[in-house]
């Protein structure tokens, strides 16, 4: 079956066969977190996207295959409940932006800024910075070549809009502007969102939507 992100709390994961990376997003914990699962195909080298919740689920999931990384979108404590017990459990190096880093249950190994290259096997993921949800919220961009562009956006970018800025009209607008000059004007619409809650969605569908938010302001 082909991949459509649809995962459900207690479901099972869904996959997304890549020509060098596989994608595994799964849904855990009560506040419907995503939480997703990257391997290097040639390689087999791992890197967990915030281990959100459910640490025993997310650990069966790495299964006895090892993950290098575990990387920390942002600070908020729905997205690191089981950071601590994923990273004992895996001996993953911990990954954060220097901002938010402080804020995690456990030290951080690297921490990382816009631009960044973090590896995983033969290929990276490149660190893009979006300020405005938290100070050191990070989107993970993975460039499979061409069109084939796929972005891990954490609570910075959804289906619908960006994330939460508690009404503050200055966060508000950082966010917006990062991610209209960091994603909408740089990438190409067939762009796969990946989102730190809920279904996915692409930069196309979304960007229309552009002058919409920044009217309303959220």
């Amino acid at each position: 079956m082909s991949y459509t992100g649809n995962v459900t709390q207690g479901g099972p994961p869904d996959v997304r066969e890549l020509t060098d990376v596989t994608i595994t997003k799964i849904e855990v914990g009560d506040f419907e977190n995503n939480a997703y699962l990257l391997r290097c195909n040639r390689t087999g080298d791992g890197l967990l996207i915030d281990a959100a919740a459910e640490a025993d689920r997310l650990i069966r999931l790495v299964g006895d295959r090892p993950i290098s990384t575990i990387v920390t979108t942002h600070r908020h404590q729905d997205h690191w409940m089981a950071l601590e017990e994923v990273a004992k459990a895996t001996g993953a190096q911990v990954v954060a932006h220097p901002l938010d880093a402080p804020h995690l249950p456990v030290p951080v190994s690297r921490t990382v800024e816009h631009g960044d290259r973090i590896p995983l096997g033969e290929t990276h993921l490149e660190v893009i910075h979006l300020r405005g949800h938290t100070p050191g919220s990070i989107a993970l961009l993975y460039d499979g070549g061409g069109v084939n562009q796929h972005l891990f956006t954490g609570d910075s970018l959804f289906p619908g809009g960006v994330g939460n800025t508690d009404r503050d009209p200055k966060r508000f607008e950082q966010l917006f502007t990062d991610v209209v000059e960091r994603v909408f004007d740089r990438l190409p619409d067939e762009t796969w969102v990946y989102p730190g809650h809920g279904r996915d969605t692409t930069l196309g569908a979304e960007r229309p939507s552009l002058p919409e938010w920044k009217a309303r302001g959220w």
